[in-house]
């Protein structure tokens, strides 16, 4: 993480504390700088990090999808640190690669399938303000996921816009994990990509 956190990290000490850089070693090789920054208010990380063990137990959606779901959403808000924990995560999970790169491009790109780019559509039209979803996207992935995997990838989209949103106002960068590993960087979103309500995604983008 950078110096930007615009919220002093403080020493994560205490029986709990121990407990999280045991958790933090053992998922993600360290202990990110961020968790000082979440650590001044221990309850607020309990329930962050509690929120994500119980959601790692969904499993009506599938994991690929809710992978770059998120990815997108953290592409769309800036969040450096999500993006790159959801591409460290990607290459430790097996996932594909060259997909997880695009994520931040996904328009301009020909790697995603028409329900991929319909996911990716669905977490950046959520994550707009107003939400942007409208009854044809919501439609074709209720078509094709079934209403218990929609219902999913509802909720874990608006978790995603929680811990995006959170690191972004609070500065909380990326701590290099995918870099740790050797993975090429990510190509920056284009800003010239539509906003979700402007175009249809279920063909590539010309």
């Amino acid at each position: 993480m950078t110096s930007t956190a615009r919220v002093p990290a403080v020493e994560i000490t205490g029986l709990y504390g121990t407990v999280v850089k045991v958790f933090s070693k053992r998922m993600l090789g360290k202990v990110p700088s961020s968790l000082g920054v979440l650590y001044q208010n221990p309850a607020v990380l309990k329930l962050s990090l509690g929120l994500g063990q119980k959601t790692s137990r969904w499993h009506a959606c599938d994991a690929d999808l809710k992978s770059y779901a998120h990815m997108a959403v953290a592409a769309l808000l800036g969040c450096s640190w999500c993006l790159d924990l959801g591409y460290f995560q990607a290459h430790n999970d097996g996932l594909d690669l060259t997909k997880a790169r695009e994520i931040p491009r996904w328009r301009e790109s020909d790697v995603f399938t028409p329900l991929e780019r319909d996911v990716l559509e669905y977490a950046e039209a959520m994550s707009q303000t107003p939400p942007a979803v409208t009854d044809e996207l919501s439609g074709r992935l209720l078509d094709q996921l079934g209403a218990p995997a929609l219902v999913e990838l509802t909720s874990w989209v608006a978790l995603a816009n929680l811990y995006s949103r959170t690191n972004v106002a609070l500065g909380i960068e990326s701590d290099g994990l995918a870099a740790s590993c050797d993975l090429p960087p990510m190509p920056q979103r284009s800003s010239a990509q539509p906003l979700p309500a402007q175009t249809s995604s279920a063909q590539p983008a010309a």
